[in-house]
């Protein structure tokens, strides 16, 4: 059961060739939206006004995109000789005022697509799949000049890890007993997996967050995407667009957390202007000077 607002997109399969009939309130539902151009806060509302308008906000140009929304400069792009091909279309900016679509994709007709969950939105995990290996998956789109670390905190009730082994980070990517692992996917992808039935019964959180290398902030990320999922073959659950302001270095992704006998997932998005070292202390961990 979903809280925070957060609604399932799904898109029921048609058999004739017009378009799928989709709430009045929602007409971007079943649609993947990618936002090019812009400032980072002009290109974050954009973002906002698509989940708002039951959309997904995509973060790169995926095999999943059914539409562009060209900001100030966004023509300019150099995706867009890949969108042209793909034959994906593409709008102003103020067509996020009150959208008009053309039909979804054959391919995209009948699929159901993750929960697209807005900055605080939450779900509980299905019990059935508590003993899989959770995936915790964050992308932003890649920059020569930015690094971007995801690191992780084992909590206990106080939201304190029980010893420093419990912050995993790039130096020290797994868990002592294993049920969490840092996963390098590449310069502009990163993975948590996480076994939640082997996490020793103090963990009461699983707390993720990333944080910029050196000067560079979020506003110089741009936007990350996160998503959830069982495993790393299976369609996410569950994704989230979080858009920090501009002069974050550090970012609070996501939570996994124990509610009674069940494990729910939160999507946080709230950024620090301070650096890892100083998020670290507050969960516990000893940093040396």
């Amino acid at each position: 059961m979903a809280e925070g607002g957060a609604r399932t997109l799904r898109t029921a399969a048609s058999k004739t060739t017009g378009p799928v009939p989709v709430p009045a309130d929602r007409p971007l539902s079943g649609r993947r939206v990618l936002v090019l151009g812009g400032t980072h806060p002009t290109a974050a509302a954009g973002r906002a006004r698509v989940v708002e308008l039951g959309g997904a906000a995509a973060i790169n140009l995926s095999a999943g995109v059914t539409d562009v929304v060209l900001l100030a400069e966004g023509a300019a792009d150099r995706r867009m000789p890949r969108i042209a091909a793909l034959e994906i279309p593409t709008y102003p900016a103020d067509w996020l005022d009150a959208p008009a679509v053309a039909p979804l994709p054959r391919w995209v007709i009948g699929r159901r697509g993750p929960l697209v969950l807005p900055r605080g939105g939450v779900i509980d995990l299905p019990d059935q799949q508590l003993s899989a290996v959770w995936h915790l998956t964050a992308s932003w789109a890649q920059r020569t000049t930015c690094e971007v670390d995801l690191v992780a905190f084992l909590v206990d009730e106080d939201e304190q890890v029980s010893c420093d082994e419990d912050f995993l980070f790039y130096g020290a990517p797994e868990s002592p007993d294993g049920s969490v692992r840092l996963l390098a996917d590449g310069p502009a992808e990163q993975t948590l997996a996480v076994r939640l039935g082997a996490l020793p019964s103090a963990v009461r959180k699983v707390v993720v967050a990333a944080a910029v290398d050196g000067t560079p902030t979020f506003g110089d990320v741009g936007a990350l995407q996160l998503t959830a999922g069982c495993g790393s073959s299976a369609p996410p659950l569950a994704q989230s667009a979080l858009d920090a302001a501009t002069t974050e270095r550090t970012l609070l992704l996501a939570e996994l957390y124990r509610r009674g006998p069940r494990w729910r997932f939160r999507a946080v998005g709230q950024g620090y202007d301070h650096g890892l070292d100083v998020l670290a202390r507050g969960y516990g961990v000893d940093i040396e000077e």
